[in-house]
C-alpha cells in the first residue's frame, strides 16, 4: 500500500487522543485503526450489492417489495440489538 496518497483528518484533540489510546490497545497505529473503522460497516452500495447477491443464490428476485422486508427485518435486528446493549443477537 505504499504507492497510496496520504491524506490528513481534522478532528478535536480529544478524540485524536482516544484514537491514540484504541490504536496502543490493538496493537496498530491510528491509521490501522482508522482503515479497520472504516471498513467494518459496508457502504449503501455493497449493502444492496450483497442483498442483491443473497437474493440470487436463494433463487428470489430482487424486487422493491424484497428490498422493502429485508430492510423492515435488518431494523428489527437492529433494535434488539441496541435493548441488548449491542450485543450479537
Amino acid at each position: 500500500m505504499s504507492d497510496q496518497k496520504w491524506t490528513s483528518i481534522k478532528t478535536k484533540e480529544a478524540v485524536a487522543a482516544r484514537l491514540r489510546v484504541l490504536a496502543a490497545e490493538h496493537g496498530t497505529t491510528m491509521d490501522g485503526l482508522l482503515e479497520q473503522l472504516a471498513f467494518r460497516e459496508l457502504t449503501e452500495e455493497e449493502r444492496e450489492q450483497r442483498a442483491r447477491d443473497a437474493a440470487l443464490e436463494l433463487g428470489v428476485e430482487y424486487t422493491p417489495e424484497v428490498k422493502a422486508q429485508g430492510t423492515d427485518a435488518w431494523a428489527k435486528v437492529r433494535s434488539h440489538r441496541a435493548r441488548q446493549g449491542g450485543r450479537a443477537a
